[in-house]
């Protein structure tokens, strides 16, 4: 094996979702929707990046580009940032960008995990989503990325703790995808910054509901438990058609519905016993059509393993 291969891997992390409607900055998922990274780490300051597939042309190909910087983020902490100085990143993107689907959080795990892997693993997937977390600023869409599953996260003082589980639920995912962007910073300055007690109760409530259904299997108690008061009655004026788009998915028999992330997809869970995935993302795609917003659907699982190496 060569030098060069030797400081080569390729890895593969999976989209997520954030939220899950109540879990606001809480919960978040892994589905399964990939991005792909070949990097290569090289002596010398040489940086070579390559991008092809999902928003392309909108990825920088210099030390700007964050799979980059998160790659070295993790050179420097275990002091290997003068031995590799430079780098071939080929990336190969599914996750749409700026669509609530994680692309951003995918590209720091994906150079995080990466380097990580390359220099002979001295950081735990507990580590590496600490250092996601710094970067992101948040860990609801970076810890579903490592983990897989569904994970509730907690900052406390500045040490993020994950719990990662699967749930007893057999779930399909139908993602309505608006051929928009929306910034996460532009759904963040919607929001208040103090909400009613009654609101903070109400989600409460659903996102105790929903964990508690989704480890002990209970469909029947997931109706109510996707709703929302924090942010998404803020945010629908940032979707034309949302609360449509909600209504027409439950009536097609959707278990619930969600603002994936900060938008604009928005994501229904199905029981996959009922088969009816392709109805309600029908019923999705069609409700928006009729709001003047045209839209894909991606009918996705749950992803169960997170961020892996597909080759090293």
């Amino acid at each position: 094996m060569s030098e060069t291969e030797k400081n080569r891997v390729v890895v593969r992390v999976p989209g997520t979702s954030a939220n899950c409607g109540s879990g606001f900055d809480c919960i978040g998922l892994a589905a399964t929707i990939y991005n792909d990274l070949d990097l290569t780490l090289l002596e010398d300051e040489k940086l070579i990046i390559e991008s092809a597939g999902e928003g392309a042309e909108l990825i920088p190909n210099d030390e700007k580009n964050i799979v980059w910087k998160s790659a070295r983020l993790v050179l420097e902490r275990a002091g290997f940032g003068e031995k590799f100085k430079g780098a071939i990143i080929r990336m190969e993107n599914h996750i749409p960008i700026s669509r609530g689907l994680g692309s951003s959080a995918a590209a720091i795990v994906a150079g995080l995990f990466a380097a990580n892997e390359i220099i002979n693993r001295p950081f735990s997937r507990n580590d590496i989503l600490r250092f996601a977390t710094e970067i992101e600023g948040h860990p609801d869409n970076v810890a579903p990325a490592i983990f897989g599953g569904f994970t509730v996260s907690v900052v406390d003082k500045g040490r993020v703790q994950t719990f990662s589980f699967l749930p007893k639920n057999k779930l399909k995912l139908v993602v309505a995808v608006p051929d928009f962007p929306l910034s996460t910073r532009t759904a963040r300055q919607v929001l208040p910054k103090t909400v009613p007690m009654k609101d903070a109760i109400f989600n409460i409530s659903r996102a105790s509901m929903l964990i508690a259904a989704l480890i002990k299997g209970k469909d029947n108690f997931l109706e109510s438990a996707f709703d929302d008061a924090l942010h998404q009655p803020y945010r629908k004026n940032l979707v034309p058609g949302m609360s449509e788009v909600f209504e027409a998915a439950k009536n097609a028999g959707a278990l619930g519905v969600a603002l994936s992330g900060a938008g604009p997809c928005l994501i229904a869970f199905s029981s996959e016993k009922k088969h009816i995935e392709n109805e309600i993302a029908t019923e999705m795609v069609q409700t928006f059509k009729k709001n003047d917003v045209q839209a894909d659907a991606l009918i996705l699982n749950l992803d169960t393993r997170g961020a892996f190496v597909v080759n090293g």
